[in-house]
């Protein structure tokens, strides 16, 4: 029986990345409340957050020290435009990520999703070079299979084609090159030479078509839409040594990789490398509110610094900034600097990948993955609607997961303990053998885990 408020939401809300001709079949989950790693259903019914609601509630939902310092700003400033006017949020938003590059992204454009920070990092690359006499580089690069966004600058380079062809028209034309995605290994072949092998064909198009190139855009060591494609971080070493010789800027797309989930904070920090422009959103503000930002270099700042107002950049929108977003973000940034949380997911990763270990001898699974606080395997023979099916099948074992095609993929919120952990591993391979009709014996089902 579907629910009065499941009922109006078919009838009422389009739902995102949903053909809404077959949404009662997956019918929306009535959430009506949030805490910690679950949430609760109109029945009272419980799911464990898998995928930390598409990657953003780092540190699960209603989080109380996040809770108090929005509630704060509220009773002072909750928005107030950043053009001509400033406001200590952002100011120390802006400081702070910049001292986690060290200063060397020491400039802060804030917007409010991600695809709207890949644009501005496109529009600023082509117009860097406009304004330093170079107009003629106004291409760009992108991985195969790499995944910007779904606005129409994103999506000119982005390339998984479900999100793409419908608009192929509209859009701009990009450079593909090979994805350095170590499940592309030869016989022999390491991660790292698949790495190698994907930079030697970058290294190729930049030196025949440098001249007409604004910008190398990719996703750091992790290509999220293509199920978790991951690669070796000489991959990323290669491409900002290439961009340097090529005279190209690097764009790192750090929308879902960073805040810590990759185990660094910055996912490019594991390849100890900065890029020109980094984009940043997800899970900086924790999930709460919509925020996302361009962190810049020096050189790329200063090119814009001119008295011809057109020089400037003049991208806008009325929320950027936000002071209740950005107020948001300081407390997600307190609680790694207060709560030791990249050790604290290190030990947890530890423990819920051996928990999953039996999934990397079992036949009907491939390309068993893990990097930070992100794990995901491939099925061998899904069968159709695999993605709808393991969804429905997992909300069954009280888990919210959507995988992404063939790949079942997990980005729990940072949360995880000695208890949460092994249950989800059994709850996640129990899916797999409902799905795939095996049965599993209650002998083998773990002790429920603590209530919410």
């Amino acid at each position: 029986m579907t629910s009065s408020l499941v009922a109006r939401s078919l009838a009422h809300i389009w739902h995102p990345c949903t053909q809404m001709q077959r949404a009662a079949q997956v019918p929306p989950l009535p959430i009506v409340r949030g805490q910690g790693v679950w949430l609760f259903d109109e029945d009272g019914k419980r799911y464990f957050d898998t995928i930390s609601s598409w990657w953003v509630n780092l540190f699960g939902h209603a989080d109380a020290r996040i809770n108090a310092a929005i509630k704060d700003q509220l009773d002072t400033l909750p928005h107030v435009m950043l053009a001509g006017c400033t406001h200590a949020p952002a100011v120390e938003l802006a400081e702070r990520l910049s001292a986690l590059t060290g200063g060397v992204l020491g400039h802060c454009f804030f917007a409010s999703d991600g695809a709207s920070a890949v644009e501005i990092a496109l529009k600023m690359a082509f117009h860097h070079w406009r304004n330093r006499g170079l107009g003629d580089k106004r291409g760009f690069v992108c991985l195969r299979q790499g995944y910007h966004g779904e606005t129409l600058g994103a999506l000119a380079v982005t390339d998984v084609q479900i999100f793409r062809d419908a608009y192929d028209p509209l859009l701009l034309r990009s450079h593909q090159v090979m994805s350095p995605d170590a499940r592309q290994a030869r016989p022999g072949e390491s991660a790292q030479d698949v790495a190698l092998r994907a930079a030697a064909e970058l290294q190729a198009l930049l030196q025949a078509q440098h001249g007409q190139i604004a910008a190398l855009i990719l996703e750091p060591l992790v290509q999220g839409a293509a199920g978790m494609a991951m690669y070796h971080p000489a991959y990323l070493q290669a491409a900002r040594a290439l961009c340097d010789q090529y005279q190209v800027l690097l764009i790192a797309d750090e929308i879902a990789v960073g805040c810590g989930r990759t185990g660094t904070f910055f996912a490019v920090e594991q390849a100890g490398i900065w890029p020109d422009l980094l984009c940043l959103s997800k899970g900086i503000s924790g999930g709460y509110l919509p925020l996302s930002l361009v962190l810049s270099r020096d050189s790329v700042y200063e090119a814009f610094l001119d008295d011809d107002v057109a020089r400037g950049f003049l991208h806008s929108h009325s929320y950027t900034g936000n002071a209740l977003a950005c107020r948001a973000a300081l407390a997600v940034l307190d609680r790694f600097d207060q709560d030791g949380v990249l050790a604290h997911n290190r030990l947890q990763a530890a423990t819920l990948s051996a928990a999953l270990a039996p999934l990397q001898a079992d036949p009907r699974v491939e390309n068993f993955r893990h990097l930070g606080m992100v794990w995901a395997f491939d099925v061998k023979d899904p069968g159709p609607r695999f993605a709808d099916r393991f969804h429905l099948a997992g909300r069954a074992r009280e888990l919210l997961i959507r995988p992404i095609g063939r790949t079942v993929y997990l980005l729990p919120p940072y949360l995880l303990d000695d208890t949460l952990s092994p249950w989800l591993a059994h709850q996640v391979m129990a899916t797999l053998d409902d799905v795939l009709r095996q049965e599993i014996p209650d002998a083998d089902r773990p002790p429920e885990p603590p209530t919410a």
